[in-house]
């Protein structure tokens, strides 16, 4: 696998990189996607898978975690259980935050990692919850918006705000790839054919500038 280059603090450990951030999946489950208003259907897979293989891409400690799947939330994306065999699956039985889950956040502080990338099903609720209980511990949070869905673009916007005043940080599965990545240089083959299958528009860039 690809080095990647370590953080180079410009203003303290503020930047993502390889070996500080953990990955943590909320609550992507089959019914729940149901509820997803402020993506099409489409979008919302594309950035949800995406940001999986970003956790791929730089070898992130990943968790993934479902609530009451017995019920009409249903089973895990099939597709994040399939790209990540061996990452530890915390099956909540009814824990609405995630948080409140020993099993879960035993997961989450056995990666040694300080900043937590989370994305989920819903926003405000199963993304939220979560984030304020790890903002009150002392993680740094970022949240991908892109990957998270909820059941109207109001209701996503003022759950994101209602994160950022408490000190999240609100991000896109590009950007994450990006902070993380660092420099071209370093497996941009890798990194192209990343582009190529989940952002459209980029692909059609560098297929006109290869094509000069």
């Amino acid at each position: 696998m690809p080095s990647y280059p370590h953080a180079i603090s410009q203003t303290g450990n503020n930047r993502l990189s390889v070996d500080n951030a953990a990955l943590l999946f909320v609550d992507h489950q089959t019914g729940l996607l149901q509820l997803v208003r402020d993506y099409s259907p489409e979008e919302f897979r594309n950035n949800v898978l995406a940001l999986a293989d970003i956790g791929h891409m730089y070898n992130l400690p990943t968790i993934l975690t479902t609530s009451f799947e017995q019920g009409p939330n249903g089973p895990i994306m099939p597709e994040l259980k399939q790209r990540f065999p061996n990452a530890p699956f915390i099956a909540r039985p009814g824990e609405i935050n995630a948080w409140d889950n020993p099993d879960f956040v035993k997961a989450v502080k056995a990666t040694g990692r300080k900043k937590l990338i989370i994305a989920g099903i819903v926003t405000d609720v199963c993304v939220a919850l979560p984030t304020l209980s790890a903002l009150a511990e002392g993680f740094d949070v970022y949240v991908v918006a892109d990957a998270s869905g909820t059941v109207s673009k109001a209701v996503r916007d003022i759950a994101l705000m209602r994160l950022v005043h408490a000190g999240a940080i609100v991000t896109n599965w590009f950007a994450v790839s990006s902070e993380l990545h660092r420099d071209w240089r370093h497996d941009g083959e890798g990194l192209t054919k990343f582009v190529h299958e989940h952002l459209i528009s980029y692909q059609h860039l560098i297929d006109s500038r290869s094509q000069k």
